[in-house]
């Protein structure tokens, strides 16, 4: 009979597991490193030695940060070179985003109520990449964005925006990301002109606030709101 694995009372995560959920108390998560044959992991209050263990689980392929993410370096992420969806929930303590773009096989980025994401430039070797990428706010938290020109011509499909605000509220970049078929994102975001405009250049193009319901009291398209 082998013995008894030590960590296994503390993760509640076996050896063997593909998928795994912990949530941190104190250090809870010591030999998670262990969980080699992981795949996908949803970990709650990640702290920086937490995710330097997650990092050497070569074999994830989905990894979901939860609230809140405590951590103040995501250098280690590069380690994840099979990593195709991310999710990260309050990143408070990370300046630095650039490990993300690293990750060769990253399709799905979602970032969440994150302090100090307000520049994107940062994500632009993402442009190729990326089929899905929200970045949204929290309940009680708008998500700041300077601009959406550093994701001109980005090849995702669908972009979130939710609870977000963007400071030059300019949607134009938007019209080159020729498979973006989906946009959910807060009103704050542009203006009923920006709206307009982009709905007119991509028709194709979904979006709620394209909607003339949405906007009471407005003209749509050259016709009164109904």
């Amino acid at each position: 009979m082998s013995e008894p694995d030590e960590f296994s009372a503390s993760l509640g995560i076996s050896p063997e597991a593909e998928m795994g959920v912990h949530t941190r108390d104190k250090n809870s998560f010591r030999g998670i490193s262990t969980r080699k044959k992981l795949r996908t992991l949803v970990a709650h209050a990640v702290n920086q030695d937490f995710l330097d263990e997650i990092c050497e689980l070569e074999n994830l392929e989905w990894l979901e940060l939860h609230w809140p993410t405590t951590a103040t370096s995501f250098e280690g992420l590069v380690r994840l070179h099979k990593l195709k969806r991310l999710r990260i929930d309050s990143p408070r303590n990370i300046t630095d985003f650039t490990p993300v773009t690293r990750l060769p096989k990253l399709v799905r980025l979602e970032i969440e109520n994150a302090k100090h994401l307000f520049d994107l430039r940062w994500m632009v070797p993402l442009k190729n990449r990326l089929e899905v990428l929200k970045l949204n706010g929290s309940i009680n938290t708008t998500q700041k964005i300077e601009s959406l020109d550093p994701l001109d011509g980005f090849v995702f499909r669908e972009l979130s925006l939710v609870g977000a605000s963007v400071k030059d509220k300019d949607l134009s970049p938007l019209i080159t990301c020729r498979s973006l078929t989906k946009l959910e994102c807060a009103k704050a975001v542009s203006t009923f002109e920006g709206f307009m405009a982009l709905a007119d250049a991509r028709p194709d193009l979904q979006c709620q606030w394209f909607d003339p319901d949405w906007w009471p009291g407005r003209k749509f398209r050259g016709g009164p709101a109904r």
